[in-house]
């Protein structure tokens, strides 16, 4: 029973802080949000110091105001992420087809925005992509062996080791490693 009681105290405790965080993305005072969404300033303040957890109503208001449903908000909050992400447990997928090697560094959360892919592509490898998987995706990559030419918006980037390249992506892309060594290189991929 205790265990249970201490879950749903760190629950309220991740959802106190994530709405802080959303009214500070928004860049606004209580007050503002108080006017936007219909709650009064002391149970908004309440809420995100977490001394009390807002009600379903309080709630149903919050996630109009922002945009999203209350599934969405509450499946940001359910637990934390795994801090360290060790190698061994880094998923690992293989495109032999296309001699491409994904190791998900740091996998995708729901918690959080980003994810941190390192990428290998053998020398002549070509992927093209038709679409992000969502749009205005951002996207910064960061050679760290070899060269990678990528292609976005019909504009080739010809990157080197150490080179980073940083964009959102709306359209297709493509990477190419032309050789003669393989390429390694960090993908950082943010939702928008």
């Amino acid at each position: 029973m205790g265990s249970d009681r201490d879950e749903l105290q760190a629950v309220d405790a991740r959802l106190a802080r994530r709405l802080g965080e959303l009214r500070a993305r928004q860049g606004w005072s209580l007050e503002e949000l108080a006017e936007r969404s219909g709650v009064s300033r002391s149970a908004l303040s309440r809420a995100e110091r977490g001394e009390t957890s807002p009600t379903a109503a309080q709630l149903n208001r919050l996630c109009g105001v922002y945009g999203r449903t209350m599934s969405q908000l509450l499946s940001e909050v359910e637990s934390e992420p795994v801090t360290v992400v060790r190698a061994a447990e880094q998923p690992v997928w293989e495109d032999r087809t296309s001699g491409f090697v994904r190791r998900s560094v740091s996998p995708p959360h729901p918690g959080l925005r980003g994810e941190l892919v390192e990428g290998r592509l053998v020398a002549g490898a070509d992927i093209a992509y038709d679409r992000p998987p969502v749009a205005g995706l951002e996207q910064h990559i960061w050679v760290l062996e070899g060269t990678l030419h990528f292609t976005a918006q019909d504009v080739e980037h010809r990157l080197a080791a150490g080179d980073c390249l940083r964009l959102r992506v709306w359209a297709s892309t493509r990477f190419r490693c032309p050789g003669p060594d393989d390429v390694r290189y960090v993908l950082a991929v943010v939702l928008p």
